[in-house]
């Protein structure tokens, strides 16, 4: 594949990761509100599924480019971190409660322990089925905290006024989550083509897996958060960022290692962005925790964060 087709793979790619992503989110959210938890769940536990990076990740495992599948979780929780919560600071205060900020510390020893398994570069199946175990207790735990706690909603009604039967939308909405996935999953598999033809060298596919790949991937969020900003709607945010985080330690880098394990040769290049990862969170909370919301003051930093990223990545 030459340059110009790597590009424009790259590009469609994305663009079907993010179509089928938006699809994805957008018929799963319906559904959720008849799950009885918070809407703060809600973002957390769907808005915060990424089912594009678990696909890039398992892509990249099965077609024997691992340094995409690395490059691209932690790229992206990064991303997450750094520009996504900036992009809705930018917009609307977001709110940072004693509450919100426990749920982010305990996704924080899920990335370190996916820090671990990722740091000499080598993941086998059995740890990555401890991964996806610890995704799924991750999720157990949120689901019975926030049981209880969602808000009234009215059912939905017909022209006459009488509640409208739901059976013939729901089986719409399986349907097009199905829709979502198999065009996301299209669209990662362009992706890593792409990365894979411009360039061989797996140090190369790594740098651009952390920055251009995850910053890609990570456009959805982008979206959302100045969606759900502009709808004052913030706490779904941060839940949506915490939610992606604890996804793609856990799950994304489990599911690629169960489908092939995943081994790189320069595990020194995934180092200091593993750890980056983890500063990225804890700056999110801590910058956070004095006032209890993140201001636009704030997003600068963090977004000022993800420049020197960028940069370090590049230059080194």
């Amino acid at each position: 594949m030459s340059a110009l087709l790597a590009a424009g793979a790259l590009v469609i790619g994305t663009a079907l990761v993010i179509a089928g992503a938006e699809l994805f989110a957008e018929h799963l959210e319906g559904a959720a509100r008849g799950l009885g938890v918070s809407a703060f769940a809600v973002a957390l536990l769907l808005a915060g599924s990424e089912p594009e990076e678990l696909a890039t990740a398992v892509a990249g495992s099965l077609r024997h480019v691992p340094a995409v599948s690395f490059g691209d979780v932690v790229g992206a929780n990064i991303a997450a971190c750094l520009v996504v919560v900036s992009v809705g600071a930018f917009v609307a205060p977001l709110p940072l409660s004693r509450r919100v900020r426990n749920y982010a510390l305990l996704a924080l020893p899920l990335g370190a322990i996916g820090a671990i398994a990722a740091w000499d570069g080598h993941i086998a199946r059995p740890m990555g089925a401890l991964l996806v175990v610890l995704y799924v207790a991750y999720v157990a735990v949120i689901w019975m905290l926030e049981r209880g706690h969602a808000p009234a909603s009215e059912p939905a009604r017909d022209e006459s006024g009488a509640a409208a039967p739901r059976r013939r939308d729901v089986a719409r909405d399986i349907a097009l989550v199905f829709v979502g996935v198999a065009v996301l999953s299209g669209g990662s598999v362009l992706i890593v083509e792409a990365v894979a033809s411009i360039s061989a060298t797996e140090s190369t596919q790594t740098d651009l897996s952390l920055t251009l790949v995850g910053l890609a991937t990570t456009v959805e969020l982008v979206v959302l958060a100045w969606s759900l900003a502009r709808r004052g709607q913030t706490e779904g945010i941060v839940g949506a960022v915490v939610g992606s985080f604890a996804f793609n330690a856990t799950l994304s880098l489990g599911v690629a290692a169960l489908a092939r394990p995943l081994r790189v040769v320069d595990d020194a290049r995934l180092r200091v962005p593993l750890l980056i990862m983890l500063l990225a969170l804890v700056a999110v909370v801590a910058l956070g925790a004095r006032r209890g919301r993140l201001g636009r003051a704030n997003g600068v930093t963090l977004l000022a964060g993800y420049a020197a990223f960028v940069a370090y990545v590049v230059l080194r």
